[in-house]
């Protein structure tokens, strides 16, 4: 009988040993491998379920715009509301200290005025997108209330719908806060949208406390100016040339209007250059890929920020990258010229105008009718002629619509 032969296994560290035990070392390092992967899912699984609850769902949050129409071609319209209130989201004056640090004056100074909107369109499937700033003083149609200054919209909505209620009985303080701020969002969105001819598809607002915490969380915003300033109302105290403003300073920048060449309007210029300066630094910090930098950027926000309920945030944020790399454009939406209304400076708009320059730069509403047929009651009506320009201020020659931009991408350098 033949016996087969089996070899014997050498002694350790042969070669006859070798195969074995690299198979059963790679068996493990692949085991190894597959249980970190898993585990650092698994972490990342809870951190982002983390942020997006802790963050996102702590942000205030708004139903101003529901059974609102939207755009319907894949495009999307933001509203950007800046409160000029010294109040907290409970309706709470803010603390001395902090109004003091804002340069902001009395808690009751600035009511619920949206001295700040700007609507900024991002086109279906990315490209360049476009910012609308509306000067606050223009003279418009407030669905439900008297022709008045477009600003005033949130304010008279909130005032009007807080007196309904407290005439019911039964609410308390903060009830009456969050109902009326809801009804002042409302008719602000809803002004803005027919005024301009376009669907709002999503909002943020912020008021002034807000303003001042997410510039501090930037880490300073970089801006230019052509002259140097000194405002005492504002607080802004700038040299020529360019430099990095914190938060106060900021807030003090974006707010003066008093010494500059055409006021108002110049106002908005700035405007439009912070939020040009803060795309930029987003950009140029990384923000947007460095988790650490973007949950101090969304910690700052969730304090004084609201946003419409349904608005996939983490998302936007995503798309946002884009616009931080300078692919937007602002704009001012174009006065003919000032008057007197009710004792008020005013700035008198051609509604028509508006919504024809819209809609060629970013395309008709959802129902692609234009919204400017019938006759134009904003354009004048019982404004009277217009008055001498305010704080320097002029329309174009001949009363000629004029619309600036501020590029994005940048630095801007401006009054």
């Amino acid at each position: 009988m033949h016996h087969r032969r089996h070899a014997s296994p050498g002694p350790a560290g042969t070669d006859a040993a070798r195969p074995r035990r690299h198979r059963r070392g790679r068996s493990r390092a692949v085991r190894f491998s597959l249980a970190f992967l898993a585990l650092v899912l698994v972490v990342a699984g809870f951190g982002g379920w983390y942020v997006y609850h802790d963050v996102f769902g702590r942000m205030g949050s708004s139903r101003a715009l529901d059974g609102a129409a939207r755009s319907t071609d894949g495009a999307t319209n933001i509203l950007l509301m800046g409160l000029d209130s010294r109040k907290d989201q409970n309706g709470e004056d803010l603390p001395p200290a902090v109004l003091d640090k804002l340069h902001a004056g009395s808690s009751e100074i600035g009511g619920y005025n949206t001295n700040t909107l700007i609507l900024l369109h991002v086109p279906a499937g990315g490209g360049r997108a476009t910012a609308f700033s509306i000067p606050r003083d223009d003279l418009v149609d407030i669905p439900g209330f008297p022709r008045d200054k477009i600003k005033k919209a949130y304010g008279l909505a909130k005032a009007h719908h807080e007196n309904v209620l407290a005439g019911r009985g039964g609410a308390d303080h903060r009830a009456l806060e969050q109902a009326g701020r809801e009804a002042g969002r409302r008719a602000a969105i809803t002004t803005v949208s027919q005024f301009l001819g376009v669907p709002v598809d999503h909002f943020a607002e912020v008021n002034l406390a807000g303003f001042y915490h997410l510039a501090d969380s930037l880490g300073g915003v970089p801006v230019c100016l052509k002259h140097p300033v000194e405002d005492r109302y504002s607080g802004a105290d700038f040299p020529a040339g360019r430099r990095t403003l914190d938060g106060a300073q900021s807030l003090a920048f974006v707010r003066q209007r008093h010494g500059l060449p055409r006021g108002d309007l110049d106002r908005t210029r700035r405007q439009q250059a912070f939020l040009a300066s803060a795309l930029h630094k987003l950009d140029s910090a990384e923000t947007f890929t460095d988790p650490a930098r973007l949950l101090r950027l969304l910690d700052a926000a969730k304090q004084d920020v609201v946003i419409d309920q349904g608005w996939d945030l983490p998302g936007f944020l995503r798309q946002a990258k884009n616009l931080s790399g300078g692919d937007v454009e602002f704009s001012t939406l174009p006065i003919t010229g000032f008057a007197k209304h009710h004792g008020e400076d005013v700035n008198l708009v051609d509604p028509a105008t508006i919504r024809r320059l819209v809609r060629e730069r970013i395309g008709p509403g959802t129902d692609g009718k234009g919204p400017d047929e019938g006759p134009d009651k904003g354009a004048g009506g019982s404004a009277g002629p217009p008055a001498a320009g305010r704080s320097g201020a002029s329309p174009s020659p001949g009363g000629a619509p004029r619309r600036e931009t501020v590029e994005g991408g940048g630095v801007p350098c401006v009054d």
